[in-house]
């Protein structure tokens, strides 16, 4: 329990990668407020205090992120007072599952950092549409406590994530710091992964799991770990395609002036 990540007080179910999103500053000088959204991971193995936990966040709405059949596969634990509202924002056919598939049809071909933050540029430009309604949700005051989430609470759960705080104000460093501490969180649980992928990629080559190259795990730690390049891809395409943060809140989002006033004064102190 010595790992740095524990002293945040916003990290609250390492297993479930659940995190309070409010505590940062904003760049006029307020701060995010605490115990109103909340980002996570699926649920559905939780027990005892870890589960307690969830259930003490009083929470009155989830946004589910997550395909149907993920969220057959783990559903959602039974939580009194609370709506889940499922809204699918990423198709079978998405840019991870395009690369998970060149990973075993092209094992050398390298495309991933690029496939990744394309899907993160697309979630601006071609899935907006699928994100308005849980935009829409997690701003609205009334909504809250509210807790958004997905499968591993790093890729659909990191752009909603990143994309609300800097709605709020959170300078663009801080998001991406926030994106990136999934990988903290997540950590030994990633290390064993990418070293039973490695072990794969040696047995096929004939050699020890050492002398796997670097360039053979390209696409595996980029489909794995939170990388900054790919939040800021679609940092930098509301700024290219909207030209403002505003004109994309109001026009891209729909998320009238009042809306806002209202989250901003809901949201910070």
């Amino acid at each position: 329990m010595s790992e740095p990540f524990l002293a945040d007080h916003r990290v609250l179910v390492v297993e479930a990668n659940l995190r309070d999103l409010g505590g940062l500053p904003t760049a006029d000088g307020r701060t995010v407020r605490t115990g109103r959204l909340f980002r996570s991971g699926h649920l559905c193995d939780l027990d005892g205090p870890a589960l307690a936990t969830v259930e003490g966040l009083g929470l009155r709405t989830i946004i589910d992120l997550r395909r149907p059949d993920e969220t057959r596969n783990r559903p959602h634990p039974d939580l009194d007072g609370t709506e889940v509202v499922h809204v699918s924002v990423s198709a079978d056919d998405n840019e991870f599952a395009v690369l998970a598939n060149r990973m075993v049809s092209d094992p050398a071909a390298i495309p991933g950092p690029e496939l990744v933050a394309d899907y993160f540029r697309n979630s601006v430009r071609t899935r907006l549409d699928k994100y308005r309604e849980v935009f829409d949700l997690a701003t609205d005051p009334d909504r809250h406590p509210l807790l958004f989430n997905c499968t591993a609470g790093k890729d659909r759960t990191g752009f909603v994530g990143g994309m609300l705080l800097r709605l709020l104000g959170v300078a663009e460093d801080l998001a991406i710091a926030d994106y990136l501490l999934s990988n903290d969180v997540r950590r030994p649980w990633l290390q064993e992964r990418e070293d039973q992928h490695r072990q794969v990629i040696a047995d096929r080559l004939g050699i020890e799991s050492d002398d796997v190259p670097d360039e053979r795990l390209v696409n595996t730690r980029a489909i794995m770990w939170c990388h900054a390049d790919y939040l800021t891809a679609a940092f930098t395409t509301v700024v290219d395609d909207w030209g403002t943060w505003e004109a994309f809140r109001r026009s891209g989002l729909g998320i009238d002036d009042a809306r806002m006033g209202a989250f901003h004064d809901a949201m910070l102190a």
